[in-house]
């Protein structure tokens, strides 16, 4: 069962959100389908996000995958500590391997990603 306190994309991203300030990472479904992820890049402090747009990438022994944003918001805080441990986002995908800090700029975009149980529904579909 995935985390009930967040919102995802069909893209295997989460958000958490918190007044106006939301927390995103990618899923503990994506870091499976990825493997051992060895190298994340994130956007810079300041960078205005748009819902749906690439704002960084995440590159495992599999794969090179862009990172999608759930919502629109500018980043307030990238999570430094995934430069030198990348291996965070696949042993604390809803923790110590979040991604980005951002401030949100229309909750209402919110209302357009997946809840728990239509997340749970499309990971079961493979």
């Amino acid at each position: 069962m995935v985390p009930t306190d967040l919102r995802y994309t069909k893209d295997h991203e989460w958000v958490r959100v918190d007044g106006d300030q939301a927390t995103i990472g990618i899923t503990e479904y994506a870091t499976t389908q990825l493997g051992d992820i060895v190298f994340v890049e994130l956007p810079d402090t300041g960078r205005a996000l748009s819902q749906s747009a690439v704002f960084g990438v995440v590159e495992s022994v599999k794969a090179v995958s862009d990172l999608f944003a759930p919502i629109s918001g500018a980043v307030t805080e990238a999570n430094g500590a995934l430069a030198g441990e990348p291996e965070l986002v696949n042993a604390e995908p809803y923790g110590a391997g979040w991604m980005l800090r951002v401030t949100v700029a229309d909750a209402a975009e919110l209302d357009e990603l997946l809840d728990p149980a239509a997340y749970d529904a499309l990971i079961a579909e493979g």
